[in-house]
This record gives structure tokens, sequence and C-alpha cells, in this order.
């Protein structure tokens, strides 16, 4: 096939919700669909034994919950599929943030029963920044949950973007039926088991267990009312994220993930041009080029192994070939190359546009770099860095281990969950990240992964803000207002509260101090 055939069949999605609704259950399903996995194990699986397959990491395992970004490749239906599943805890929203920049659409999981949740709110938004396509599915439905005109007018009034209903349910919990699909003009009847009934609208007379059923009836009534009152559906207003089709199931079910997924991925828009610093750069461009959105560290504990993961943006990827890393103008042979089902991985000898490649990281990589081949170097646009909130002072038990400790530090760090920063005379390590369970889990992987016990001394929440080097005064800081350098040298003032900022503003007015955040903001919402 052409570049621009193999390209017309990548689907690169991730999915996001708030925690608990369903995001990994979902997931399982479409790998079902996919024949990669045989049975999905619940998240919640700990007396069986079973799993997420989406969730490698043993903490994950113990807690049930996603803290990882994992990504899983598989054929279907003709479309290359990958799927990128974010951690929905909020401590990790960091790296659900970058993990968006390499994705073409996304998919956002609703509990049908709780509405829009404060973790829905926020990547929502920062989809809407970086105007990415966005498929809703209302999840959940066997339960006894809100009104779906309840739901759809959230969505509208919270997230300000038009909804259009692809499917319309008849009841839920015990009186749940099934869904109206529009798209396909047909029911889907829901058994209470795994197999469904697909029964053409022009079929339904012949069904009048359903037809005359008061549950059915009314739901046919309120689906006359968004035929006539509703939005009509417009692809490109979904394209541009302007406004979402909104698909209603149940994962765990699973029921309507077929009608879902299918739909989808008919509507789901193939990779599109990238901004990068010599401007939209095609992914039919016979150059291969893509960027570093993820580092993961020891996904394979015996080989000490680090893992970068690639978007490939355009061209043809090929294990072994030579690349440049736009950033040093270095050369690299990507020799070991893998794609993924969560932590398994298979060897891939090639990649198109859409496409997340594991490639081996020598420990030269850093997230946002871009890897290209051609005589021209550019870089992709820069990821998003966002300043943590919490700070903790972090030293190793045992001074005999320092070399396992520093180690770890590193390569933990490169993967972006914690950042690191020193204090100057002092040699303190100090590491932020933007909540309590990111510090269980760097405790926990410094113990499991580099047999190092550590000790966390809090700082408690600090405000970060980052100074220009030529306005450094160290004598204006001290223990309440801490001055740190991050990893790549640059100053930092840990402020203790609002207080202590203002009062530094008003002191010192010529000394300018910046906010990531802020800077990340306007940055992308000036794309």
């Amino acid at each position: 096939m052409t570049i621009q055939e193999e390209v017309g069949q990548r689907r690169t999605f991730a999915i996001i919700s708030h925690p608990d609704a369903g995001k990994t259950t979902m997931t399982e399903k479409m790998l079902l669909f996919g024949n990669m996995i045989r049975s999905a194990g619940t998240v919640k699986g700990k007396k069986s034994g079973k799993f997420a397959t989406s969730d490698w990491m043993e903490i994950e395992k113990q807690r049930g919950i996603s803290v990882t970004s994992s990504v899983m490749n598989f054929p279907y239906r003709g479309y290359q599929v990958n799927i990128l599943d974010t951690p929905g805890h909020e401590d990790f929203s960091e790296d659900t943030y970058r993990t968006l920049t390499a994705v073409d659409a996304v998919v956002m999981i609703i509990d049908a029963t709780k509405g829009i949740e404060a973790q829905t709110l926020k990547l929502f938004k920062v989809c809407r920044m970086r105007g990415i396509p966005i498929f809703t599915f209302m999840n959940k439905l066997d339960r006894e949950g809100r009104e779906p005109f309840d739901l759809l007018e959230e969505i509208e009034s919270e997230l300000e973007i038009e909804t259009y209903p692809m499917t319309w349910p008849v009841g839920m919990g015990k009186r749940f039926q099934g869904v109206f699909d529009r798209n396909n003009e047909q029911f889907v009847k829901y058994a209470g088991d795994e197999q469904e009934e697909y029964i053409p609208y022009s079929e339904l007379d012949n069904h009048p267990e359903l037809t005359e059923d008061p549950t059915y009836q009314e739901a046919e009534g309120e689906l006359s009312l968004v035929d006539e009152a509703g939005d009509t559906f417009e692809i490109e207003k979904v394209l541009r994220g302007e406004q979402t089709p909104v698909f209603f199931g149940s994962a765990l079910a699973p029921f309507g993930v077929e009608t879902f997924f299918n739909t989808f991925l008919d509507m789901a828009p193939a990779p599109t041009p990238r901004k990068s610093t010599k401007g939209l750069v095609s992914p039919e461009n016979e150059e291969f080029s893509g960027f570093i959105f993820k580092i993961q560290a020891n996904m394979n504990p015996k080989h000490r192994d680090r893992v970068a993961f690639v978007r490939v943006c355009s061209g043809k990827f090929e294990r072994g070939m030579n690349v440049t890393l736009g950033r040093t103008g270095k050369a690299f042979k990507l020799a070991q190359s893998q794609q993924f089902v969560a932590s398994s991985s298979n060897t891939v000898e090639e990649g198109y546009a859409g496409d997340i490649i594991g490639i081996y990281d020598p420990n030269v990589y850093r997230i946002g770099d871009t890897l290209l081949t051609g005589k021209e170097t550019f870089e992709y646009d820069e990821l998003p860095q966002f300043p943590p909130e919490q700070f903790k002072k972090v030293t190793a038990k045992n001074v005999m281990k320092a070399k396992q400790f520093y180690k770890g530090i590193e390569q933990l760090v490169q993967e972006g969950a914690i950042q690191l920063f020193k204090r100057p005379y002092f040699e303190d390590y100090i590491i932020g990240a933007v909540g309590e369970l990111q510090f269980e889990v760097f405790e926990y992987r410094m113990k499991h992964e580099y047999n190092v016990d550590i000790e966390l001394t809090p700082y408690g929440e600090r405000i970060p803000r980052w100074l220009k080097e030529d306005q450094v005064d160290s004598s204006l800081f001290d223990d309440r207002n801490m001055l740190v350098e991050d990893r790549e040298g640059n100053k930092v003032a840990l402020f203790k509260n609002d207080f202590s900022l203002r009062w530094f503003k008003d002191k010192h007015p010529d000394v300018e101090l910046i906010d990531l955040f802020e800077v990340n903001q306007y940055t992308q919402t000036n794309e």
C-alpha cells in the first residue's frame, strides 16, 4: 500500500474519564473485539487474580487504578487501531495531558449515574484547547442513573459543546432494554448477557414484546423529540471539536460498545498535519518524523529497560533505520522497536503516521524530542510542562545504596510523573509532584525496581515561580521562600503560600516571576 493508504487506515485515540467511570473496562472490551485477549479481567479483580490488561504496573493491580498511560495496538475491521488508556487519577493529569498531544481523537466516558465529574471537566478543557474531536460514551446504563436529557443538557452547559445522540436508550437499570441506533437505523436489543440482537427499524413491528412495552414507548416518544428539536449531525463540527456524538451503553455488561466502536472508527479522523518549527508537516510526507511523548523505565524489570514512546507523524518507520535527534543533531540507529498491548510487546518492523512505537532509550531521549530523517532538521511543538504543587526532600535510608538511589531518581524523573529540584549549596534532592499518589508510586518503584528504601520529608504545598538568570539574587530567599534549581539548571523560587508570593512581589517588583501553568495555557490557546 502507498503511504497515503496506510495513513488512511490509522485511528489513534485516547480514552479519558473520571476515575471509576469505566475507562479501563472499555479499553478491554475493544481489545476483545480486536481478538487481542480471550477474556477481560475487571479492574478490581483482586480476589480472582484477574487484572485489567492495560494495568501493567504492580501498584495498579493492587489498587485497581491506572497510574500510567498504557498503549495498545491492533488491527480491526480494516483499521489499524492505536488506543492510549490514560490514568484517570488527577495526580497523574500531566501524563494524560502529554498523551493527548499524541492522539487524533478522544473517547470521553461519562458515568450515567453521576454525570460530569471534576477530572472529566479538566481533561475535556485540554481537548478543547487543542481542538481534538471528542466522542462521548454514557456508561453504566445497566444501573439506575440520570435521565438522558439531563446528561445531554449537562454536557452542553458545562462543557459548552453541541451534542448529537448517535444512540438513544430504552430504560435503564432493570428496565434497560437496549438502544435505538440512529446512525444505522436499527434497534440493538439488550438480552442481559453478551449477546446483542440487531433489529432494523423496518422490522420492529414484528416485535410486539418491545413495541407494546410502556418503557419502549416512552423512549420512542423521547427519540421523536430528539429528531425534531435536537441539533443536526455535522461531521465537520465533530472534527473541529465543536460537536460530540453521544452513545449510550454499558462497558461492563458489555452492551452498546460494539455499535459505538464501529461507528467511532468510521467517523474518527485519520492522522492530520502537525505543527513544527518549519510549519505544518503532512503525514504523507516521504521522510520519517515523530516525537517522544512518554518515557517508561522498567516495563521489563528483568532487563532494566527504558522505552521511549514515539508518535509517528510522517513517512515510514522501519526497524534499524538511522534517525537524527532534532534537539542535538546527533544520529541514532533505532535497532529495538516494539508495539504494545500494555506491558506485552512485539517487535515491529514498520510503522506509519498515527502509530505509537516503543524504542529502546539508551538514556539520551527526553519527553518532547523530535526524531527525523532527511536533510532538513526541525522540531515538533513543545509538549506542555506543568508545575508541581507539592514538594518533598528525598534521601536514601541506606547511604550504601547511593548508586541505585541516583539512578532510580534520574530514570523516574525522565518519565515526567515527578520533577526534580536541587538546593544550591545544600545539594538536597527535592522532588515535586501534582499530588500525593505520585509520591507513593515513586517510593514504591524506588523500592521494588531499584531496591532502595527512601525517606520523604514534606515541604508541603508550595507555589513555584521560575526566575530569569540575570535576576537571581540568593540573598532574597530563605527556608520560607526557597531557592532551588530544576534539572535544566533554571532557578525556581518555591513560595510557602499566596501571602509570601504577594509580599515578595511588593518588595521586589523588578524581579519577574514566571508561572509555568499560565505559559502553557497561553501557548496552547494560541496555537
